[in-house]
Order: structure tokens, then sequence, then C-alpha cells
């Protein structure tokens, strides 16, 4: 079982959230210009979540006359956090079909909670030794598929120290390399999910209305291709 995929699915569940409905809209059979491919949190109803929606609906006026579509990463974002795994294919397989179906478009990875640890293994440079990857995945991404993602936005990503209570033996998460200039890792002060030490449970379903999905829309925005 990949136990780093497994505790990091894990630390959802701390966060408690209480979320409504929130359905993505479906991606577009055309190549747009942009394609944002997020993964919602845990106990989210189907589609992109409350802080995908937020992100997505910020981003759409920065961007000017490009078009926007819309991709919700197929997981259960439930209880059952080896399923987690589920998403990373299903990210990981949408990412290489964009690339090779559409080759204009740029890319924008999100994630929230559960879904940004999802989205962030996806970045990966390379499996940590003794974890093998999970069926429909055959490697991790290549350059075409780094180069095409314009940026990342997390919100709520795990900390190794929520990692670590969930799972000793679990490394952290470690973006790829190639993402370092292109990620907006947000946290929420006092969100515990994401800042040590921190307690205010309630901060971690703050991300649709602190402000902080502008300004992840902002910064993506600013990453893509002129």
């Amino acid at each position: 079982m990949w136990q780093v995929i497994r505790a990091a699915a894990a630390v959802g569940v701390l966060a408690l959230v209480s979320v409504g409905p929130a359905v993505a809209p479906a991606a577009s059979a055309a190549c747009e210009d942009v394609e944002v491919i997020f993964a919602r949190g845990t106990f989210e109803a189907p589609g992109i979540g409350r802080t995908g929606e937020a992100f997505v609906n910020s981003l759409r006026p920065q961007i000017g006359g490009q078009t926007l579509s819309v991709y919700a990463v197929n997981y259960p974002a439930s209880l059952d956090f080896a399923r987690a795994v589920d998403g990373i294919v299903d990210s990981s397989n949408r990412i290489r079909t964009v690339v090779e179906s559409c080759p204009d478009t740029q890319i924008i990875l999100g994630g929230y909670s559960q879904g940004a640890a999802v989205n962030a293994y996806v970045t990966m440079d390379a499996i940590p030794e003794g974890v093998a990857l999970p069926p429909g995945i055959t490697e991790t991404l290549g350059a075409s598929q780094r180069d095409r993602i314009a940026a990342v936005v997390l919100f709520g990503k795990p900390s190794a120290a929520v990692v670590g209570l969930v799972n000793r033996a679990a490394p952290p998460i470690t973006m790829g390399a190639a993402f370092a200039d292109k990620t907006l890792d947000l946290c929420a002060p006092q969100d515990p999910v994401c800042e040590v030490g921190s307690l205010d449970r309630a901060a971690h379903s703050l991300y649709a209305v602190n402000g902080m999905a502008e300004q992840a829309a902002t910064f993506a925005a600013r990453q893509l291709p002129a």
C-alpha cells in the first residue's frame, strides 16, 4: 500500500471542516487556453469544493480574454485515506491527456487540504525508495508535462509534522524541483493542518473567504505566458 499517500491524505480529517456542496464546471471538450486541475478537500462533494470555486471565480477575470476550463480531480476525498491515491492517478493522467491533446493549453494545478497533498505528490521528482507506483501510473511526470504546468496553488497542505503524527515512517510531502518558482503554498494563520503548533481548527475552513483564494488567483494569472 502506498503509505506515503495514506498518511498525507489522512490529515484532512483533522480539520473537521463543515463544507457545503460545490460542483465544478465540466472541462470543455475543446482545447482552452488554460485548464485548472483542482483536487477538493476531505468530505467535500464531488467537484472542486468551496476553495476551488473561490479560486476559479477569482482567476477568470484575471486572465483577460483567455478561455478557461476546469477539471475536478476524481477521487473519494473521504475517510478511506488509501483511496487518495486515486486522485494522484487521475490528476497525473489528466495532465498527460491535456499535454498530448492540447499543445497550447497551459495547466494550473490546485488543491485544498487532502487535495493539496494529492496534487503536491503529483509533482514529485521521484518516488520514495520502497514505495511502489499505484496501478494506472507507470512513471512520474516527464519534462513535457512539467513544462506545461504554469502554476501550482495549494491551500492548507498538511505539514510534515502532521503527516508524521499519522505515520512516523512517511516522508514529508516534497514538491518537485521544477515547481519551486511556480508554486504558491498557502497556510491560513493558526491552521493546525499546515502550521505546526496551531490549534484553531476553524482556520482550516477559511481559504474561500480569507482573501487567499484571490491571492492564489493573482499569482497563477501572473505565471501564465503572456
